[in-house]
């Protein structure tokens, strides 16, 4: 069940809301037909209704939606509001919208259905011309020296406690990410963009991108740092960046397997990927990190990924009896993708007991 206190926490993110409201209201023109997805509490719906929406659909798939109904009636707007109980791939609507506007994204805009659900809407939903709330998101990368955060995700696993071999559990800690902070001078160089979300143009939910950074300082790298600048409309913008007013949002820590010392025009190239499958992403990253440039002088070289993180008993990968020989659940002829991974399996979502998108909102600002 939804909570409604942590709905509250997206709509008490003051610079969010604001940049959100600002975009509404030049979005929205008297007359216009809006489409509010992951409505919630319908606070979006209400707003464009006041802005002069001739009518809104709010698409919801958490029973909150209930709530959004009754702050309706209590706003006299219910009569200009459809709220639609699903998912919003799934619905049809007997017209187009001129504004489209949505907020699925967790810590990073790499969650669950939040874009395939955008790429749909933008589809079947929008008008010739008509306009998506947000704008675009912007992904950047840093390298940071952040033992705090390093230790809390390591934790004990960092060297042998009680001399007992842990670096099977070690492994397992380094190959998962959290939300976690930083302050600016803890990047070792400036960051670098990664990639850009532009929400009126997206072709694919995947994402996938390279980039290099020069060390600036000396100091112990302990991983990378990914967070997002949002471009809700023009004019209405907010920023994840350390050093910027924490929002709902954070930032991601993606752990190195141990720290590395880092000394001024060292080079970290890195590469990211995020892709999506079964409702969940699994996320890979790659660190080749070179002492002055020099590929002949390597100081470390990672390949992580959040599918080596999982933990799963032998029991649940029960072997199929078919020569394809997939997990049960892939279906009878399941093929592999091209990085191996069977199409169907596994099944993150199911695995962990989550929803397709709608993962409980704790979980999206949760570390």
């Amino acid at each position: 069940m939804y909570d409604v206190s942590a709905h509250g926490r997206f709509i008490a993110d003051e610079s969010r809301t604001a940049a959100y409201r600002n975009a509404l209201r030049q979005a929205v023109k008297p007359g216009s037909v809006v489409v509010d997805i992951g409505t919630g509490t319908g606070i979006f719906a209400l707003l464009a209704c006041r802005y002069g929406a001739s009518h809104v659909y709010a698409i919801e798939a958490g029973d909150i939606i209930q709530l959004g109904r009754e702050l309706a009636e209590a706003n006299s707007l219910a009569k200009q509001i459809t709220f639609i109980q699903g998912m919003s791939t799934e619905v049809i609507l007997p017209e187009r919208a001129d504004v489209i506007v949505s907020d699925l994204r967790g810590v990073l805009p790499f969650f669950a259905q939040h874009l395939p659900s955008m790429i749909a809407a933008v589809d079947r939903f929008l008008k010739p011309g008509g306009i998506v709330i947000p704008l675009r998101d912007t992904l950047w990368a840093g390298v940071v020296e952040a033992p705090d955060l390093y230790k809390n995700r390591m934790g004990a696993w960092d060297g042998s406690p009680f001399g007992l071999n842990v670096r099977a559990a070690a492994a397992l800690a380094a190959s998962s990410w959290c939300k976690g902070r930083v302050q600016p001078q803890q990047l070792l160089a400036p960051p670098s963009s990664w990639m850009t979300l532009d929400y009126s143009n997206l072709k694919t939910a995947n994402g996938a991108g390279e980039t290099t950074f020069r060390i600036q300082r000396d100091g112990t790298g302990h991983g990378l740092l990914l967070w997002f600048d949002a471009t809700v409309a023009e004019g209405a913008h907010f920023s994840n960046a350390p050093g910027e007013p924490e929002h709902v949002y954070g930032s991601a820590f993606f752990p190195w397997p141990r720290p590395v010392e880092l000394r001024t025009d060292d080079t970290v190239f890195v590469s990211l990927r995020a892709t999506l499958v079964e409702g969940d992403y699994v996320w890979s990253w790659r660190s080749e990190l070179l002492e002055q440039g020099d590929p002949a002088r390597k100081k470390a070289s990672f390949r992580q990924s959040t599918l080596s993180g999982l933990t799963i008993a032998p029991e649940r990968l029960r072997m199929d009896s078919q020569p394809d020989g997939w997990w049960h659940g892939a279906g009878r002829g399941s093929a592999p993708n091209a990085r191996g991974i069977p199409q169907a399996i596994p099944n993150l979502a199911q695995r962990t007991g989550s929803r397709e998108r709608d993962v409980s909102v704790v979980q999206r600002i949760a570390c």
